[in-house]
């Protein structure tokens, strides 16, 4: 997929376009559904389909106090929506100037002029320009001014449209199972291995502790079935994703005070991961965080934890 990050950078062969417009947070299902019609519709008009997104987050400008923590970085938000199909991303920079850019002059400078679109896909809760002014309606008197055809798409969702609000309000219930449903897959969070206190090894259980600016959203404190996978060895290895369970919080048998995500590989002590990249998949809860009385109440409860991550997420080649 094109990643292009300036609108003077859009190739003069792109062609004519199919475009959708969003945060895309997370790429969850209700994103795959818009991503999933602009795609067709873009083989129906021999078009490319473009998605166009923003970073930061608009409100982390206009309102940095109420931004909402975002559920994956920018790397993993490009690789979901090549996943889903989009052949090229503009990723506007998100400015105050950007901001103030009223509905028409956004259409006509990145829709019309930039990406010479034919069709727009959105959902029915579309808003754009100074203010948030625009809507579908504008978007549509805008369509007929400049020749481009607007399709609108009812929401999608089991009693609850999909948003990656609703992700986020799952996340910090610690139910991963629940925001896996509204995503489409396991939730995941990616940051490289670095040293921790070693506490996992001297127990028998080493992990893998992520770096403090790991990105994606942490979920609520806990201990999690999962898998840790290496991105950096190619799908087909056996060690490229690994069943694990995962901790996340601040050890409070330990009495620490920094939160961590740490992440033992169930059954290897054979692997070496520090200063490597990796990413966590969260599969499902498994207890919250407990202090325990003693190092031997800690072992018992964290073989049990093992044996039932174990039962949930077996090794690929089982």
């Amino acid at each position: 997929m094109l990643v292009i990050t300036r609108l003077e950078d859009v190739p003069a062969d792109l062609g004519p376009t199919v475009v959708t417009m969003g945060n895309f947070d997370g790429v969850h299902r209700g994103h795959q559904a818009l991503l999933e019609r602009v795609c067709g519709l873009a083989g129906e008009r021999d078009a490319t389909p473009v998605a166009v997104t923003f970073d930061p987050h608009p409100i982390a400008v206009l309102r940095p106090d109420e931004a909402p923590e975002a559920l994956a970085g920018l790397e993993a938000r490009m690789s979901r929506l090549a996943d889903a199909g989009v052949a090229a991303t503009l990723v506007l920079e998100f400015t105050t100037e950007l901001a103030a850019m009223t509905p028409e002059d956004f259409v006509r400078a990145v829709f019309v002029e930039a990406l010479n679109v034919r069709v727009v896909v959105c959902g029915k809760d579309t808003r754009f320009g100074v203010r948030n002014s625009g809507d579908v309606s504008t978007l549509r008197d805008l369509g007929d001014e400049h020749g481009f055809e607007v399709v609108v798409l009812d929401d999608v969702g089991t009693g609850r449209r999909y948003s990656s609000t609703c992700v986020r309000e799952a996340l910090r219930e610690g139910d991963v199972t629940a925001a896996a449903d509204i995503l489409g897959r396991p939730h995941t969070v990616t940051g490289m291995v670095v040293h921790g206190f070693e506490r996992g090894r001297e127990l028998g259980f080493p992990t893998a502790n992520l770096a403090q600016n790991s990105t994606g959203m942490v979920p609520a404190d806990g201990v999690y079935a999962g898998y840790l996978v290496r991105p950096s060895l190619a799908p087909i290895h056996p060690d490229h994703r690994l069943p694990a369970a995962i901790s996340v919080g601040t050890n409070p048998t330990f009495e620490g005070t920094q939160r961590t995500v740490e992440a033992y590989v169930l059954d290897r002590t054979d692997l070496d991961l520090y200063d490597e990249v990796v990413t966590v998949e969260f599969v499902q809860r498994l207890r919250g965080n407990v202090k325990f009385e003693g190092i031997e109440p800690l072992i018992e409860q964290m073989t049990r934890d093992v044996d039932e991550a174990r039962r949930l997420c077996p090794a690929l080649s089982d």
